[in-house]
């Protein structure tokens, strides 16, 4: 196999914590957040985001379709960053260990056009990546092949050579079958240590 060439990171839940639900489990009864949660797709309302749609038009006009709920909604546009947080401190770290090493480091990820402009303020190092794919750009999302083949074709680096690392079973699914190298992500000291094992990065630089 060709030896790996350029890493490549998803965002929420390897670099920057996404756990909507416990942020509602801070600002609500859990038992009020599980029913809100079961009655209405708030999940398919974001991945209407994530593929284009405008985020806070999307967000209020779904709120609005909830009365019940409506307020609560909209905190998923109007307090969105506390929702996306904390940062991986450590992933970070190996972020910028890759760049400082000159190795290439993309981002493959859902994310909206509106939120990763809007992330990027607050988390400088999203825009330190040397070619970042976001799904709300591209109109394209994981696990759809066709996003990973955008990938492929724009860095012009063979699926062999690429590092994938991601927190979510069928977005690895796609990518290895594409011949990527993948890592399921779940937690930082694991990343670590195939970065390593890979030859990108030292012990030392792995900390």
């Amino acid at each position: 196999m060709a030896r790996a060439e350029a890493v490549v990171f998803d965002i929420g839940n390897v670099l920057i914590e996404w756990q909507p639900e416990r942020f509602y489990d801070r600002i609500m009864a859990p038992a009020d957040r599980q029913r809100m949660f079961a009655e209405i797709d708030l999940h398919g309302m974001n991945e209407a985001v994530d593929k284009g749609a405008p985020f806070q038009e999307t967000v209020y006009a779904f709120a609005a379709r909830y009365p019940e709920w409506e307020d609560k909604i909209r905190l998923w546009h109007d307090n969105w960053i506390d929702m996306a947080s904390p940062v991986i401190p450590h992933s970070v770290r190996l972020l910028r260990a890759l760049k400082a090493r000159g190795v290439p480091v993309f981002a493959l990820t859902n994310f909206g056009d509106d939120t990763y402009a809007f992330a990027e303020l607050h988390y400088p190092f999203l825009g330190e990546f040397d070619r970042a794919y976001i799904s709300g750009r591209l109109k394209l999302t994981k696990p759809d092949p066709a996003i990973y083949a955008y990938l492929e074709a724009d860095c012009g680096i063979a699926p062999p050579a690429l590092l994938f690392a991601d927190d979510r079973a069928e977005n690895i699914a796609v990518a290895e079958a594409r011949g990527w190298r993948t890592h399921l992500f779940d937690g930082p000291e694991g990343w670590a240590a195939r970065l390593v094992a890979e030859g990108f990065l030292n012990e030392e630089d792995a900390q």
